[in-house]
């Protein structure tokens, strides 16, 4: 990861350690690398935060209807 963004091979490793941190430009290409943004970096409350955002850009996309279908489909899955 440290040589795809561009940095020398320790890089990530110091930032793991604690020896180092990122920049911000640094923290925005660890996010823009792991395909995450950087509010989903820090939602300590979901597991899945790429998926999530995806599914919730999908989601807006459709019709009222279509959102009503896809709540009712959830609710039944969470048993609600």
């Amino acid at each position: 990861m440290s040589l795809a963004l561009g940095q020398n091979p320790s890089y990530i490793n110091r930032i793991e350690n604690g020896k180092a941190l990122p920049s911000m430009q640094g923290f925005f290409s660890i996010c823009e690398y792991l395909q995450i943004t950087p509010g989903d970096f820090f939602n300590e409350d979901s597991e899945a935060p790429r998926e999530v955002r995806e599914l919730m850009e999908k989601i807006e996309k459709l019709t009222p209807e279509q959102r009503t279908l896809i709540r009712q489909v959830v609710e039944q899955f969470l048993g609600e």
